[in-house]
């Protein structure tokens, strides 16, 4: 099994940390924190599993480093009216 990894810029790293500090929404802070825990070296589902506040499916970790490679913290930000409700 190939380990995956996250290699940040420096600017990139603040970024990670000002939004996990200070940052915006709650999910947000949480994936800011799983990405600078798997640059820093730990496994993906390592941090999945026992890194955050609450247990997370690893394929849902892998997915914000998918999205954050190809878009940064943009992509990884709720769209409005997305997945969370459904009008007619």
């Amino acid at each position: 099994m190939r380990r995956i990894t996250l290699d940040l810029t420096t600017d990139q790293q603040h970024e990670l940390e000002h939004l996990r500090d200070r940052g915006g929404p709650a999910y947000l802070r949480e994936i800011a924190a799983a990405l600078l825990k798997i640059a820093a070296g730990q496994p993906a589902y390592q941090v999945a599993r026992t890194g955050l506040h609450k247990p997370r499916v690893k394929d849902t970790v892998y997915g914000w480093i998918t999205k954050y490679q190809e878009g940064g913290i943009a992509a990884l930000r709720h769209k409005p009216g997305g997945h969370r409700g459904f009008s007619p």
